[in-house]
């Protein structure tokens, strides 16, 4: 008699005790019961739905990937989601920009700290909100199949730190049923070029238009009017032209080798980038919206969300 397949190994990570701040790092700042307050760099309070794209998640598996201190996924249950936690552990490396160092095992080691505090947190603060959130780590790369299919993927702000964020949506497209949220911060955005369409020609208008036509005709120059024409008609083709490029699905590739203490992000994307994207993956019916209320290290910060569903 054959022998019975062996059951397969859950993905999903085993509770982890945890009640020291002490052990933890927290990337949100949270309000969290029998600790108050805990501070981190990025305060989401109070924009949750806005950072979500307004999406209704009640009733909804959420795989919310890159779930760091777990604050979103918490705002997620308490819309009526079940909620999969997904994260690097001490086990993976994230991908950093390969800069040349001097100490590359002690920068490992010392990553690998620092994840292992980062997790700590979500576990920290999932025990103290009671949440039910399961937690599963491993590549983004490689969204494990053992998660099982979920309605909503979430990506919040990860993408700019990945070498390959293109591979990364497609790990977790598979897993889909319905929509796949992405919410990026575009801090430098200002590295594109910007629209000035104030700096481009335009007929004067108003009382020196007025002036300047009746001026013009009293001088016998009865083509200006088709010049000025001519004229704004060159510099709104030129507009649209700009509008075109800016509007375009372009990705700004950030590491520069001038600033190697930067090493943790890789691009700085236009929404129509992540557009084309999830378009590209089977998720055509896209809305892109901006939300305003969050802070990084208290500045006050303008993200963009693309909520994409299935054609």
């Amino acid at each position: 008699m054959a022998a019975a397949p062996a059951a397969q190994e859950s993905v999903f990570a085993p509770p982890r005790l945890v009640t020291r701040l002490d052990d933890c790092y927290f990337y949100h700042t949270m309000d969290l019961p029998g600790y108050g307050t805990v501070r981190g760099a990025w305060d989401l309070r109070g924009c949750a739905d806005g950072y979500l794209g307004g999406t209704d998640l009640r009733g909804k598996r959420v795989l919310e990937l890159g779930t760091a201190s777990g604050f979103l996924g918490r705002e997620m249950e308490a819309r009526g989601a079940e909620v999969v936690g997904y994260d690097l552990s001490e086990d993976f490396d994230g991908d950093l920009v390969p800069f040349p160092r001097p100490d590359a095992a002690a920068d490992a080691a010392e990553r690998r700290r620092f994840v292992r505090r980062l997790n700590n947190g979500w576990w920290l603060a999932h025990r103290a909100c009671g949440s039910k959130a399961r937690a599963v780590y491993g590549s983004v790369y490689d969204v494990p199949a053992g998660v099982g299919a979920v309605d909503v993927a979430t990506f919040g702000s990860i993408l700019l730190h990945l070498r390959d964020p293109y591979r990364a949506l497609e790990s977790a497209a598979r897993l889909v049923r319905d929509t796949i949220i992405v919410t990026e911060h575009p801090v430098h955005w200002n590295r594109f070029p910007a629209s000035r369409s104030d700096a481009l020609p335009t007929q004067p208008g108003g009382q020196r238009g007025r002036l300047l036509r009746v001026l013009h005709r009293l001088l016998g120059d009865g083509g200006w009017w088709q010049r000025e024409e001519a004229l704004r008609a060159r510099a709104a083709a030129a507009e649209a032209t700009l509008r075109a490029v800016l509007d375009a699905p372009a990705a700004l590739f950030l590491p520069t080798p001038a600033d190697p203490t930067q090493d943790q992000a890789w691009w700085c994307f236009r929404p129509a980038a992540v557009v084309a994207m999830l378009g590209t993956l089977g998720f055509p019916r896209a809305t892109v919206t901006t939300t305003t209320g969050a802070t990084l290290n208290g500045r006050p910060e303008t993200l963009f969300t693309v909520v994409a569903r299935r054609g």
